[in-house]
């Protein structure tokens, strides 16, 4: 949906080191300096590196994360008084980043729950959590690589790539990590402002849900997908059986004041 409007910017506080361990590790830091009441509401804290060491993807699988790409972690409000009635924050940023690429003319798939695809190879991920003080938001975090211009591994294209695709190019103005940056802090605006709106959300993200032929694998046995639940789990058929898979990994919860 190329007409869909886009998030304004949205207040941020950066840094930017060129080389890092694990812009969650820096991130982790920075708000453990600032205590208790980080202040969010007012603006956001990202962190962007030139490139990552040791960073780590879904089921803490390590993340090609070379110069040429952007990899950023990010600490901001979730406007909700719990968790539960939000919409998922992870489709949601997923939809956010969607959008701002198809500004760009880029055809993107989100293969549930956290990549996005173009032609069937992986663009970008993102791992989105919400910290939690009993039942209620504290705040949301958010880690998202996006393949620019750097080499990417097999199954992976740069958005370079998917821009210039008869020419096998990987360099392209749009796909640098400084023209990526204001894309992917857009993509987290818009999943707060969408935060509220779940069936939005889940219907948008439904639009671009990859839906493999040969089918979803569970398990050992082989599946079809249906759909996207009402919280955005994904709804599977296989021999007039259902199933909904969610994902665990949404909230990280803390005893502390």
């Amino acid at each position: 949906m190329a007409g869909e409007p886009l998030s304004p910017a949205l207040a941020w506080r950066l840094r930017k080191p060129l080389v890092c361990a694990s812009t969650e590790l820096v991130l982790d830091r920075w708000l453990t300096t600032l205590g208790e009441a980080p202040n969010l509401k007012r603006c956001g804290l990202a962190v962007v590196a030139r490139r990552q060491r040791h960073g780590r993807g879904q089921w803490q699988r390590q993340w090609s994360s070379p110069a040429g790409g952007l990899w950023l972690s990010a600490a901001f409000a979730w406007p909700v008084p719990d968790a539960a009635p939000a919409a998922p924050l992870t489709l949601a940023i997923a939809v956010g980043l969607a959008l701002e690429l198809e500004q760009l003319g880029v055809e993107t798939q989100i293969k549930w729950p956290n990549d996005l695809l173009v032609g069937g190879r992986k663009l970008a991920g993102i791992l989105a959590r919400l910290r939690l003080q009993g039942s209620q938001v504290r705040w949301a975090r958010a880690g998202i690589g996006i393949n620019g211009t750097n080499r990417v591994p097999p199954g992976a294209i740069s958005l370079g790539e998917a821009l210039r695709p008869q020419q096998r190019r990987r360099f392209h103005p749009h796909a640098t990590a400084s023209a990526l940056l204001p894309r992917a802090l857009r993509a987290i605006a818009w999943a707060q402002q969408h935060s509220l709106s779940n069936a939005a959300v889940i219907a948008l993200a439904e639009q671009r849900l990859l839906r493999p032929d040969g089918g979803w694998t569970h398990q050992g046995e082989r599946w079809q997908v249906q759909g996207l639940s009402a919280d955005g789990g994904l709804r599977l058929q296989r021999s007039g059986q259902t199933l909904t898979l969610r994902r665990q990994l949404e909230v990280n919860p803390e005893s502390h004041a």
